[in-house]
């Protein structure tokens, strides 16, 4: 039976260099046998982060967010999946708002404050965390292995790959921006050399993941 892989994009550009990893680690994983089902989290209905409701605590829900919104079909996915592949660009430091919402939610359903058994996720899952960002790759590491440690704990045994110094603009002369932070000529370069290489190692990553 083949092994059923969701891909979640919490990135809202289509096609752009998140979405290009996403779906280049769910062709690794088909490549492999996966069946993937991929969401776009900026294309769902409206949604929130965890509202404390302390549904989940209740032994009847354990394990489950009973809060239904857009983010409710992701979650019953995930659930019932065999692995996860997910990705986010950096805003401001931290990962997109949409990313953050579906963590939450991810996580504390998981999360019992019972010192014995801290987490009531019965079937856990590999994930497969990306990241892209303006910044160098390095920028980030810290907030990655946080990340990779509370999804280990409560989702799975996780790893994640960060893609840095990301080109944002097809042709960044056709704008009036000042932008003079960084060489938009040097970004290109890395995007036409570099970006390639990554684009290899994500296929290569969703194909492992299936394999575990």
């Amino acid at each position: 039976m083949s092994k059923r892989i969701i891909a979640v994009n919490a990135g809202p550009r289509k096609g752009w260099n998140t979405d290009t990893l996403i779906m280049e680690a769910a062709r690794g994983a088909e490549s492999a046998g996966a069946v993937v089902e991929k969401f776009d989290l900026f294309k769902l209905e409206k949604y929130t982060g965890c509202i404390s409701c302390f549904g989940c605590k209740k032994e009847k829900f354990k394990g489950h967010c009973i809060c239904r919104d857009g983010l409710t079909p992701v979650l019953d996915a995930i659930r019932e999946s065999d692995g996860l592949i997910i990705g986010s660009p950096n805003y401001l430091g931290e990962l997109t708002a949409s990313f953050r919402a579906l963590y939450e939610r991810l996580i504390f359903q998981n999360l019992t404050y019972n010192l014995e058994t801290p987490c009531c996720n019965e079937h856990p899952i590999p994930v497969l965390l990306f990241m892209t960002s303006n910044a160098p790759d390095t920028y980030f590491m810290n907030l990655m292995q946080n990340y990779q440690q509370v999804l280990t704990r409560f989702v799975g045994p996780a790893e994640f790959f960060v893609s840095g110094d990301t080109l944002q603009l097809k042709d960044y002369s056709k704008t009036d921006w000042q932008w003079t932070l960084f060489d938009p000529k040097a970004k290109q370069q890395r995007h036409d050399t570099i970006f390639p290489e990554e684009i290899k190692k994500a296929y290569e990553l969703g194909r492992d993941l299936t394999l575990k």
